[in-house]
């Protein structure tokens, strides 16, 4: 095995299973990443990226690049549901880079998966197989093997489970999907910026909060394009898919007595869209042997703190470096027993477990409090806004979020882990 690299399979080519790809190609890993779409693409919609996600995108040289179509709002703002009164919650742009070291920006979707990609095709063309959607996976003493659904395989010495929320690695490490409905459903759309009244053109990201509902509106694609998402506490809707459509006519119906900003915009959605926000328990662990899990796979999350994606991209720069350190300063991207594999998911997987549970109940909570019933009233709305939105309160929520970096964070070794198991 002298000389041999590592070779680390991937299955999922979204935002985590780049940024991960991405990161074991920049530590010197080999690297294959299988996607079942024919073409890589996400789904139209936006994706708020904190100072701590660019700091990770920083680490892995693509951070000048996202930069040429993200757009950096000014500032975040909430707007009462009925009246428009607007309180800012906080000021970003320069104060962003001043207080935590990285931008706060807002993106489009498929711009950020393009540009982990276009990072991964630049260090590796070969590294990113298509059409290749992956049924089972298993390991023993020296290998893991990919099975697909073509009957296809692929072997390696690790394997990340990067496949989203419905991940067959996960299924295949810990069992059937637990999930259940929130109660809550979600409307979203992408709206020309042209479309819309010129006072909803600002550069600010906005979050409408009201009894039993929230909407969040921000720029995207250099200003061009508006992120709509929309909140509803109802029990009618059970589907979990981004793509199912809905009708203008059900998500009018679903803000009545909103603001007229809020229909305005509702009616400036080419296509709208709805699904269900499902709820998933807390794994205790995420890795068995010589395979792991990232980003949705292992810690699914409610929209509702901004850092879905986020996390997925720190657990890729993590991971690397977790598996880097694993073989020792000199000795680079060589071979990984099962020993030292299964130590270094161990380690990635320590690092990072506290962090995303404290964010995925961090975000069950904003559910709450952009959903509470004083919100109803404008004056019990004042008072409540005031408490919550305190400048003490988020930094007690947020600071910890943002001062985070992946890339610099420590990993400690584990070498207490025993050999891979068969799977």
């Amino acid at each position: 095995m002298a000389g041999h690299k590592a070779r680390i399979l991937i299955a999922g080519g979204g935002i985590g299973g780049m940024a991960a790809a991405l990161a074991l190609l920049r530590h010197g890993f080999s690297v294959e990443v299988f996607e079942q779409a024919e073409t890589l693409a996400e789904v139209g919609a936006g994706v708020h990226v904190s100072a701590n996600g660019m700091a990770a995108l920083a680490s892995l040289g693509v951070a000048g690049r996202l930069m040429q179509s993200a757009v950096q709002p000014v500032r975040r703002q909430l707007r009462m549901w009925n009246t428009g009164q607007t309180w800012t919650v906080f000021d970003l742009g320069a104060i962003s880079v001043a207080t935590y070291g990285h931008p706060y920006v807002t993106v489009y979707r498929p711009d950020l998966l393009q540009v982990l990609a276009d990072g991964v095709v630049a260090a590796d063309p070969a590294a990113v197989r298509l059409g290749r959607r992956v049924v089972a996976c298993a390991q023993d003493d020296s290998q893991v093997t990919l099975r697909f659904a073509d009957g296809g395989e692929a072997r390696g010495d690790g394997l990340v489970g990067a496949d989203g929320v419905h991940s067959t690695i996960r299924a295949a490490l810990f069992g059937a999907d637990r999930a259940e409905f929130s109660g809550l459903v979600a409307w979203r759309g992408t709206i020309p910026v042209a479309r819309l009244p010129v006072h909803l053109a600002d550069n600010v990201s906005s979050n409408w909060i009201g009894p039993g509902r929230h909407v969040v509106q921000y720029p995207m694609r250099g200003g061009t394009l508006m992120n709509f998402v929309g909140i509803v506490e109802r029990d009618d809707w059970r589907e979990e898919s981004w793509t199912t459509p809905g009708t203008h006519a059900e998500m009018r119906a679903d803000f009545a007595g909103w603001h007229r900003d809020v229909l305005d915009m509702i009616e400036a959605i080419p296509e709208p869209f709805i699904w269900a926000l499902k709820l998933r328990p807390l794994l205790p662990a995420w890795s068995a042997g010589r395979i792991t899990l990232l980003g949705d796979a292992c810690h699914p999350t409610l929209p509702f703190l901004g850092q879905g994606a986020v996390m997925a991209i720190e657990d890729g720069v993590v991971l690397a470096r977790a598996l880097a350190a694993a073989h020792g300063p000199g000795r680079g991207a060589g071979h990984s027993s099962g020993h030292t594999m299964a130590a270094a998911f161990r380690a990635y997987e320590a690092a990072r477990h506290a962090r995303t549970a404290r964010i995925v109940g961090g975000s069950a909570d904003n559910t709450r409090r952009f959903h509470n019933r004083a919100l109803s009233d404008p004056v019990s709305a004042q008072a409540y806004v005031e408490r919550e939105w305190a400048p003490e309160r988020l930094r007690e929520r947020y600071d910890w979020i943002y001062r985070y970096d992946a890339g610099t964070i420590e990993i400690a070794g584990d070498d207490s882990v025993e050999a891979a198991p068969r799977a």
